[in-house]
């Protein structure tokens, strides 16, 4: 019995002495990454001074003492920004990173799928640009996508979103996060923080003005692209707006600790925006002093301030505001996304720890990111119009061809993306395209009759116009009514260079028009008269040979809009106005459009047959299948973009005309018929569990609407809804 008793003791003693090795390799307890991360996050606390956790507020978590490197912020709405904007001067960053479109007309590709792989080289060239020696940048935090939704075509940072529909928004917003932070289970590639939480779509008053609307409009519109980035994309980081909701300012509101975190598992950063903190107090007038607003701050949940903070913290500590436990419980937020970024952890156990640090090419010149690059330009082109098959020109039978006007002969760069490393303009691409057999002049306009004497002696004239990204001037100023961007929202929706199209058209009845813009114009003339009309967006390395692809026939153009485009100014509601029930957006816009949402033309057609679906009701927690054919009925082989909509019969409160709750892009031959199926569930219906408990009035029976409104045809079925 003595000697079992003897064997027991030094069997005990061999797996503790083994326990105390496994220990023994680390500093601290919270360096083991086989710890509850909770638990590492206590032990940091635990050996953190009060200035350090001060210093944590910051958008640098960094813990020098301690051996912890954070991350900081960098942009990234399409491409990587180690600066500030791309065209700030001395803030922008002489590194160049691959630069895709505008991400308005990323969403105008309707191919999330396509947006994760944009998102996923984005990280990557995050991740080398922060590991790479060569390079000086601090970030892996990225501030992107932009979640917030495009109400009203006037907003100056249209540019930044994917437009006007909140499941449509959601959707691309969660490829977007789901590409940035890379597929591995327990570490990310990078973070993903999404901006500006809430209802931020007004720029002149920014600063000071309330976005105001109830509770069903919070739930059914204003936060669902965040709610689905969150639970559906794995986001755990947001940058609260400028702007109040009902008369509190959204970095203080109850609303990001009541939903954000206690609802969808918000547990990472909450950061405020750029000198947030003294708008409280200046322009809000909310708070007395910078104590308090910083105080309230933190205990609304804002973990990073982009501000000066620590004085006015240290003041609120002393003054006993703030305690060091309210410190303590927002910065928990910051570690966890630094946990999950790898940064406490050894290097070997994280996958993407070894990015830049090893001999594999710059990434933003390999060929494979071009290849992307042009791939998503092309998909991302909008056919408006295209009488009397103008589109695609051939070459064939074309000599000459006039191109038109500045936007022809550059590539404009916006702020929050990147510096492209070479960029392709329409002037380049096309003559690129044509070689020798086509005559290609140009004129940037008609000073001196220049532009329309070259459009009498040519067979095509293709006018290139649009906005400038920037305004073409300084901060918070624009050349031009229609232009808008950060800080300036636009004052007219027309174009001004529509005289100029005039001029050509009256020369050269053959005039096709490309508009490259950052939102919608109310191009009425030129949708009247001009036979071909496509839309894009600006900033892509490869805009040149993407547009020129489309134009000559070897893409097929199947971009869809993402906003109603209106007639005039006057079909649009006053721009504060925030109850979008008063006729925004396609769901309740009065009138006729000049484009309506997800519009966009093809070089072949399509045909709709046999609608399905799997059951004759909807559950809550039960997906319905809709399944439907597609027939290429043309000659080229084209994308379609199917569309589901949804509309609520006998609904006791105002509901929308309809509402897309599906879609997908695939590519049909010619001649070929595919089986397309869609699947709609419970929780997308008005946020089906939540919205229904809340006002119990929701119908009783929807109708499925199957088509793109590109077409005449229409597939339509009524279910019944069961709690």
């Amino acid at each position: 019995m003595k000697s079992h008793l003897i064997q027991m003791l030094l069997l005990i003693g061999t797996l503790m002495t083994g326990t105390q090795k496994a220990h023994a390799q680390y500093q601290y307890p919270f360096q083991n990454p086989n710890l509850p991360v909770e638990k590492r996050i206590d032990n940091i606390l635990s050996l953190m001074t009060l200035d350090e956790k001060v210093s944590c507020l910051s958008t640098d978590p960094s813990v020098p003492r301690l051996g912890i490197k954070g991350a900081t912020h960098v942009e990234g709405l399409h491409g990587v920004s180690m600066g500030g904007p791309a065209n700030w001067g001395k803030y922008a960053t002489p590194t160049p990173t691959t630069t895709f479109p505008q991400a308005y007309g990323l969403a105008e590709t309707w191919d999330p799928a396509l947006l994760k792989k944009v998102a996923a080289v984005e990280g990557y060239e995050t991740r080398y640009l922060f590991q790479n020696s060569n390079y000086k940048s601090k970030g892996l935090v990225v501030r992107a996508p932009n979640a917030d939704l495009g109400r009203d075509p006037r907003w100056g940072r249209t540019e930044e979103c994917y437009g006007e529909d909140p499941f449509f928004n959601g959707t691309m917003v969660t490829a977007f996060v789901k590409g940035l932070q890379g597929n591995n289970p327990k570490y990310w590639l990078t973070a993903s923080l999404m901006k500006h939480f809430l209802a931020n779509s007004n720029e002149d008053e920014r600063t000071w003005s309330s976005s105001n609307f109830n509770e069903r409009l919070f739930r059914e519109y204003y936060s669902v692209p965040f709610r689905m980035g969150i639970e559906d994309g794995g986001s755990q980081a947001y940058m609260a707006a400028y702007n109040s909701w009902n008369e509190i300012p959204m970095m203080v509101n109850p609303v990001l600790k009541n939903v954000t975190v206690k609802e969808w598992g918000q547990k990472g950063i909450i950061c405020t925006d750029g000198g947030a903190l003294k708008l409280l107090i200046s322009d809000h007038k909310y708070y007395p002093d910078l104590e308090e607003g910083a105080a309230e701050a933190v205990k609304a949940g804002i973990n990073q301030f982009l501000d000066d903070y620590a004085d006015a913290i240290r003041a609120a500590l002393k003054d006993r505001l703030l305690t060091e436990a309210n410190i303590d419980s927002v910065i928990r937020g910051n570690f966890r996304v630094m946990i999950k970024l790898g940064l406490l952890d050894p290097p070997n156990d994280n996958p993407y720890s070894q990015i830049g640090l090893n001999s594999e090419p710059v990434p933003w010149k390999s060929q494979k990111n071009k290849d992307l690059v042009k791939l998503a330009t092309q998909k991302s082109i909008v056919l408006l119009k295209n009488d009397n098959q103008t589109l695609p020109l051939q070459t064939g039978k074309t000599k000459s061809i006039a191109v038109i006007g500045r936007f022809a002969n550059e590539v404009l760069g916006d702020w929050y993306g990147g510096t492209p490393p070479y960029t392709i303009t329409p002037l380049d691409g096309i003559r690129s395209r044509v070689g020798d057999s086509i005559r290609v002049s140009y004129a940037e306009d008609n000073s001196k009759n220049k532009a329309v004497d070259l459009a009498k002696t040519s067979d095509y004239a293709i006018v290139v116009v649009g906005n400038h990204p920037t305004g073409d001037a300084g901060w918070a100023k624009v050349t031009k009514p229609s232009y808008g961007k950060e800080a300036v929202d636009r004052k007219s929706i027309n174009l001004e260079e529509e005289e100029l199209i005039k001029q050509i058209y009256r020369v050269n009845p053959k005039t096709i028009v490309v508009l490259i813009s950052s939102f919608p114009y109310a191009i009425n003339w030129t949708e009247h008269n001009v036979p071909a009309i496509l839309h894009m967006t600006h900033c892509s390395q490869e805009e040149g040979s993407a547009l020129a692809s489309v134009l000559f026939g070897d893409f097929n153009p199947a971009g869809r809009l993402v906003q109603t485009w209106p007639l005039a100014i006057s079909q649009v509601p006053p721009r504060l106005d925030y109850d979008i029930r008063k006729g925004r957006t396609y769901m309740y816009f009065k009138g006729k459009p000049l484009y309506p949402f997800g519009f966009g033309l093809s070089y072949t057609t399509f045909q709709y047959s046999n609608l399905k679906v799997s059951s004759d009701n909807i559950q809550a927690g039960k997906p319905l299948t809709i399944s439907f054919d597609i027939t290429n009925t043309g000659k080229r082989a084209g994308d379609e973009v199917p569309q589901l909509y949804v509309r609520h019969l006998h609904s006791e409160v105002q509901r929308p005309k309809k509402e897309l709750k599906g879609f997908k892009r695939i590519t049909i031959k010619p001649g070929e018929t595919k089986k397309v199926s869609l699947k709609l569930h419970a929780k997308d219906l008005a946020y089906w569990n939540e919205v229904k408990k809340a006002f119990t009035v929701e119908p009783d029976q929807i109708q499925l609407q199957i088509g793109n409104s590109s077409d005449d045809i229409r597939l339509t079925k009524e279910i019944q809804v069961t709690n």
